[in-house]
């Protein structure tokens, strides 16, 4: 169990932050299922859209930028690699090292990753007015200024789970 969790049985009595994390929960949960429609699973998303701005990229480069351990992009990589949307060669530098690039279906994917977004966002935000959904939009950059950390020294786990699904 994760040891960040705020039981749900606090959400009942009032706990905001409890509230946000099951709403987050929920709202990753639906699109997920949008995103599956893509062929894609939750996490592999977001390699999708780091190698779209770039030619190549090596594996170490895309676990850093991701803020994610070297094994878990190599495992994602690999299901991505089988499912046709990136593709692995020698870097053209260092033979020694892979270099990792969309396949033209990855390209063709972004299209369909960003409609999946609109869906969901879409469903989550219905019957919210646009000045609503503006102060919903300060309010949470507040929140998540609120709780980012300001000491460059100390470092949170890993979160992993969603790149390993």
């Amino acid at each position: 169990m994760n040891r960040f969790y705020i039981p749900a049985d606090e959400a009942d009595n009032g706990s905001l932050l409890a509230r946000l994390q099951e709403v987050a929960r929920r709202g990753r949960t639906h699109y997920a299922r949008h995103l599956l429609k893509t062929g894609l699973y939750a996490g592999q998303e977001r390699i999708i859209e780091a190698l779209a701005g770039v030619e190549t990229m090596t594996p170490g480069a895309l676990a850093r930028t991701l803020g994610v351990r070297p094994p878990t992009i190599t495992k994602t990589i690999s299901r991505l690699e089988e499912q046709g949307f990136v593709a692995r060669a020698a870097s053209a530098s260092d033979g020694r090292q892979v270099t990792v690039m969309l396949t033209e279906a990855g390209h063709d994917v972004l299209g369909a990753m960003k409609k999946a977004v609109a869906k969901a966002e879409k469903q989550a935000l219905k019957g919210l007015k646009k000045k609503e959904r503006k102060q919903l939009e300060k309010i949470l950059a507040k929140i998540e200024d609120n709780l980012t950390d300001r000491d460059p020294g100390a470092r949170l786990p890993k979160q992993d789970e969603a790149l390993e699904a």
